[in-house]
């Protein structure tokens, strides 16, 4: 499949790219701890603790920082002389399927949709993370963060 038919058109990426990051990556770090904070092992989140991630939707231009506290994911504030550890970069169509699990992150970097920078350690850590975990994200048919769909 072809996935440019699916980015987020330029103007709306422009649009988003005149946000305050800050603001995004507090929310996004906390859907991390709602999502993932329970089901992080502690040899992950030792390894985690102190290194800063940053999640670049490069069609949407948000960037995402955000870093593991010892507790918890916490927003970072984006600073452009401090680099991430570890910088995760796709378009919002690709990171939807991977949270879908309907494409393999392997799949998507091999073909150069999803792109990692910086800790190659650290990124192969998460990845294997996100596998072990089971976690039915974006399934509108299975469990949600609201509870279980009600069936007529």
């Amino acid at each position: 499949m072809n996935s440019s038919r699916h980015l987020v058109p330029a103007p709306l990426g422009a649009l988003l790219s005149a946000l305050p990051a800050f603001p995004g990556s507090l929310l996004f770090s906390t859907g991390l701890n709602l999502l993932l904070n329970k089901h992080l092992p502690p040899d992950t989140c030792r390894a985690l603790a102190g290194k800063r991630l940053r999640i670049d939707v490069t069609d949407a231009r948000l960037r995402f920082d955000f870093e593991w506290n010892g507790q918890r994911f916490a927003a970072c504030a984006s600073q452009a002389s401090l680099a991430p550890d570890l910088s995760i970069a796709a378009c919002a169509h690709d990171f939807l399927l991977l949270a879908q699990r309907r494409e393999d992150p392997d799949t998507l970097f091999f073909s150069r949709r999803l792109v990692m920078e910086g800790d190659t350690e650290l990124g192969l850590l998460v990845k294997n993370t996100l596998d072990a975990i089971e976690l039915p994200l974006f399934d509108l048919g299975r469990e949600t963060l609201i509870g279980r769909r009600r069936h007529g």
